[in-house]
């Protein structure tokens, strides 16, 4: 399908019409509406869910498939990294504990 400059410029229109809609949608009706109380506390957990669905692939699977716990470098950096961050809750040692850990067993295994 070939498409001619009026075509691109509807698109990047309606674009940018989808993206000012959906971003301003609260601003629009916040002064008419409020959000209950347990939708605004189900929102704060958002960040996390979004967060652990991106690296819980990229920990659990090689190439597409799942690898056993016992021979995934990155599944072990990861629960060496956040056992060291529960008894520290120092974050830069964190990440420092959790790359020397995949370093190391990146080298050794």
């Amino acid at each position: 399908m070939n498409m001619t400059w009026p075509d691109y410029l509807l698109l990047l229109l309606l674009m940018t019409l989808g993206t000012l809609v959906t971003r301003s949608f609260f601003f629009m009706v916040g002064g008419a509406r409020r959000m209950p109380e347990w939708l605004q506390r189900s929102l704060s957990h958002v960040p996390a869910v979004a967060l652990s669905a991106i690296i819980a692939p990229d920990l659990l699977m090689v190439q597409g498939a799942l690898v056993e716990p016992w021979l995934n470098i990155k599944l072990i950096s990861a629960l060496v990294a956040t056992l060291f961050f529960l008894v520290t809750r120092h974050m830069l040692g964190t990440l420092l504990v959790g790359m020397l850990c995949f370093t190391e067993l990146r080298v050794w295994l």
